[in-house]
């Protein structure tokens, strides 16, 4: 690109510079981002400092902005190669976008980065947007005690989220672009930084903590038994395995052969949605999510993992058996899904088909043959492959002569509430994703789930059930995770950012 063709297409970017190597792109944002934080920092500092006085006068520093990233490709730089699936742009023009948070991003956007220059022989220009950073995306906290004259400085000084801004246009396909270059990426900066506020909220644990492979349960016992796996882990691959990040950022490492605590505190009330991280130094451990009961949840919580760009997420849980043959304990490998979850319509229309992710689906099957020590015909046995319901209507049992004949067309093996979301909010994201369930009662033939039976269902079955999803993990991570990101969850004008 010539100068005067970059200035033309992201006229709207400053300090703007053109690379050819990824590292120093990303260096550059950094170096960009790291200067404009620290003019916030020093404009609030000050503000808080000062009496009412001084504060009625006070003059916040403008053009405080997020890094910009942009690339153009003409059309004879496109990459015709049908088996990429993402890192390359398939309509020619200019693709543009905001960064954000370096210390979680850098090696991501490194990665994005040498694909769109490896594929395109382009240049990637970076520069300084238009786009503010809003106060709290910088500061941890803001201070109660501030008075009238520092509030309204506050408020009218400095840069605030604006949701204006902050949607999932891009994401749902339905983005007009009111600029000469299309998105770069899903999410904007300001929609990034949104998320990951609310995803330490709801998980009670730091962003930095969160690793590439995610499971997903509603049944904190899943949780127990995962600290007694990740202990386990840390003792017997201290090369492998570096340490267990629970609510509050309780850590805990392997010290000389014993689990030691070594930072963070227990939360004296758990979090909305209890996560625990089993960290690996390349980042591609594990981590676990309490999302709790219903879509709603199920949704909540994928719409902020979203962000971090995981590698999958597989929901681990319990389901009623639609099948006379299917017994207690069995499980439901879904490659299907009747959406009545009610929450993703909006975003996701129901019309819209959510495919099974071919290479989820097999590293699960395996796993459950490898923990059963079973092959191939004896794996139907104890798994079901077919089509799950997913409600939001807890209490379905007492409609069920309505919605038997829902149960017959749909040929569906299974219901729960939350496989469904989990699965379209994966495919709008273009997350691969997964769903392993297990048979825990039977309705319509009678067989509810009655207390003792419960208790006694998930003392056999959880270790069981979790040891089959752990294993797909392993399955996954040792293919490569190039291979995981399937073509079928990329568009025809899809950003070229995974």
């Amino acid at each position: 690109m010539t100068d005067m063709v970059v200035e033309e297409i992201f006229f709207d970017v400053d300090e703007l510079r053109a690379f050819d190597n990824a590292k120093q792109a990303v260096e550059y944002a950094h170096a960009i981002y790291n200067k404009h934080a620290e003019q916030i920092n020093t404009a609030f500092s000050q503000l808080l400092e000062m009496d009412d006085k001084a504060a009625a006068s006070f003059k916040t520093p403008r053009g405080a902005t997020y890094p910009f990233l942009g690339v153009e490709v003409p059309v004879d730089r496109l990459n015709s190669d049908p088996r990429l699936s993402y890192g390359a742009v398939h309509e020619p023009g200019a693709y543009g976008g905001t960064l954000t948070r370096f210390d979680i991003f850098s090696e991501y956007y490194e990665q994005q980065i040498e694909r769109l220059i490896e594929y395109h022989g382009c240049q990637v220009v970076v520069g300084a947007s238009q786009q503010e950073i809003p106060l709290p995306f910088i500061i941890d906290h803001t201070p109660t005690d501030l008075n009238a004259k520092q509030l309204w400085q506050l408020k009218s000084g400095f840069a605030l989220p604006n949701l204006s801004r902050v949607n999932d246009e891009v994401a749902n396909c339905t983005h007009e672009p009111d600029k000469p270059y299309r998105p770069i990426s899903l999410f904007s900066a300001e929609r990034v930084e949104y998320s990951l506020h609310r995803l330490q909220h709801y998980t009670g644990t730091d962003i930095k903590h969160f690793q590439s492979f995610v499971l997903l349960t509603n049944y904190q016992r899943y949780i127990n038994a995962f600290i007694d796996y990740s202990h386990d882990m840390l003792l017997q691959f201290p090369d492998e395995y570096t340490e267990l990040i629970s609510p509050g950022n309780y850590c805990v490492r392997n010290v000389d052969g014993v689990i030691t605590q070594v930072d963070g505190e227990e939360p004296t009330h758990l979090p909305q949605m209890p996560t625990y991280h089993l960290k690996r130094a390349d980042g591609q451990g594990i981590t676990f999510v309490n999302i709790g009961v219903g879509p709603s949840n199920a949704k909540n919580i994928t719409d902020h993992l979203a962000v971090l760009r995981p590698h999958c997420w597989i929901m681990l849980g319990h389901c009623a058996g639609l099948r006379q043959n299917q017994k207690l304990g069995d499980y439901v490998l879904a490659h299907g899904y009747v959406r009545e979850d009610n929450v993703m319509n909006r975003d996701l229309p129901p019309w819209v088909p959510v495919p099974p992710i071919a290479e989820v689906q097999v590293a699960l099957q395996q796993a459950v043959g490898k923990v059963l020590h079973q092959e191939g015909a004896e794996v139907k046995l104890a798994m079901r492959t077919g089509t799950v319901v997913t409600t939001d209507d807890r209490n379905w049992e007492l409609r069920t002569k309505e919605i038997y004949q829902q149960f017959r067309q749909s040929r569906a093996i299974a219901l729960d509430m939350e496989s469904a979301t989990i699965a379209a909010n994966g495919f709008r994201f273009r997350v691969p994703y997964g769903t392993l369930l297990c048979v825990s009662d039977k309705p319509i033939q009678g067989q509810i789930k009655l207390s003792g039976m419960a208790n006694a269902f998930y003392r056999q079955k959880v270790s069981q059930h979790l040891q089959v999803g752990l294993e797909a993990i392993n399955i996954l991570r040792s293919q490569g995770v190039e291979q995981l990101h399937s073509r079928k969850l990329r568009g025809f004008d899809e950003p070229p950012f995974r």
